[in-house]
């Protein structure tokens, strides 16, 4: 990246790892330097919570407020009835309404930790989509904003195309959705003078879209940026742990599992997660991504600890903290180790401990829990488990038990009540 903004936000969005790629580096730098900017970010509610691969985008509308601009946070309540095709190999599966309004609530509950909503110049606003477009005319759409779209341009763009390469059926239904993202900018843009829109770089050609269709309909000037597609060190996508995601939402992951998937940073990982994911100053980031040996384990904690703070707060991070130590420097079981909880009638004739170790979501399934086993990987209380027949009955959960998969994961089992 050789250009040098004037900006602060461009700056940040630069020197910290969060730029992919802008439609005008310039006009969007002068458009930033000269007053409020309003910026958003859109959210299809395809799960009840956001994840990992979230938290880049959220951090992006977090340095756009801190650096005295406006953040919103676009709910797809009606984009989530058609379903992103972007780069994806076949249809989402539809979502009815009442479904999509309980993600929708799950999904709310982060973003008040990351950015401050009201009625203020920078305050954050949280709005959706369906508002606009649930109520829309098929016909009058068509004709008003349909042909303003050119199918053959659509065809071209590489979320589309690498879809039909593979010759993969994409659906008249998800061919829409790119139209309504457009439509998107443009009404934010008429209804809240929305300049920018920003979103991973596979957003790539619904940004350019909807730019196009809010000049060419409202003639105004608007922009777009994109982050990178981020993957770990080793390949593995963001976000992804062998838990499955890594949700924000502290029910459908808690904060020690969060801290942990932090703590369990690849060596070559630790300097760009500092500078993407916390707001600790670029000069102290690269220091400690630049630890090597045993010292690195040290950034890892502070990265855990600044990461969880932002999303838990500073208690569940301290908490978390202490925990690890307790069960990895101490040996102990750790009070907020996740949990299993078993009633006394799932345990009255004894569970085997393949199923246990399966439902506290240290394997996928049974078959992965006997291979976690036979490769010596599983343990009792800090002891090898090698017998994948073990039953566990309620004697043997007089106290909790802990159960480990590998060295850095674990799981407590104890009686309900």
């Amino acid at each position: 990246m050789t250009y040098h903004p004037k900006s602060d936000f461009l700056r940040v969005m630069i020197e910290r790892g969060y730029m992919a790629d802008c439609t005008d580096y310039q006009a969007l730098d002068e458009a930033l330097s000269n007053g409020v900017v309003t910026a958003y970010i859109g959210y299809d509610a395809t799960a009840a919570s956001l994840h990992v691969g979230h938290l880049l985008n959220i951090m992006m509308l977090r340095w756009l407020q801190r650096t005295g601009h406006k953040p919103i946070t676009l709910m797809g309540g009606g984009t989530t009835k058609v379903g992103d095709p972007s780069f994806r190999s076949d249809e989402r599966p539809l979502l009815g309404p009442d479904q999509i309004d309980a993600n929708i609530a799950g999904m709310k509950q982060v973003f008040g930790k990351y950015l401050d909503y009201g009625a203020g110049p920078t305050d954050a606003l949280m709005l959706n989509n369906a508002e606009w477009l649930d109520s829309l005319n098929y016909l009058d759409f068509l004709r008003d904003i349909g042909r303003h779209f050119s199918v053959n341009r659509m065809l071209s763009f590489e979320s589309v195309k690498s879809r039909l390469d593979r010759e993969q059926s994409l659906s008249f239904l998800e061919f829409n959705y790119m139209i309504l993202q457009a439509y998107d900018f443009l009404e934010l843009n008429r209804r809240y003078g929305c300049r920018l829109q920003m979103g991973g770089s596979d957003q790539w050609g619904n940004i350019v879209n909807g730019i196009d269709l809010t000049r060419r309909i409202l003639d105004h000037e608007v922009y777009g940026l994109t982050s990178p597609l981020l993957t770990t060190a080793d390949g593995a996508k963001m976000g992804k742990s062998a838990g499955g995601a890594v949700w924000l939402n502290a029910e459908m992951r808690s904060p020690y599992e969060f801290w942990q998937f932090w703590r369990n940073t690849a060596d070559a990982d630790v300097g760009r997660f500092l500078r993407l994911y916390t707001e600790l100053p670029l000069d102290e980031c690269n220091r400690l991504g630049a630890l090597e040996g045993a010292e690195i384990n040290a950034a890892k904690i502070v990265l855990a600890n600044a990461v969880t703070t932002l999303c838990h707060g500073a208690e569940a991070a301290e908490t978390a903290e202490a925990t690890a130590r307790e069960v990895f420097e101490k040996g102990g079981l750790g009070e907020d180790l996740p949990t299993l909880a078993l009633s006394a009638t799932e345990i009255a004739e004894g569970i085997p401990v393949v199923q246990l170790i399966t439902r506290a979501g240290l394997a996928k399934s049974g078959k992965e829990a006997k291979r976690l086993i036979a490769e010596g990987g599983a343990r009792l209380n800090d002891e090898l488990l090698s017998d994948a027949g073990l039953m566990i009955d309620a004697a043997m959960l007089a106290e909790p038990i802990k159960l480990s998969a590998g060295k850095k994961r674990h799981a407590l089992v104890r009686l309900a009540g």
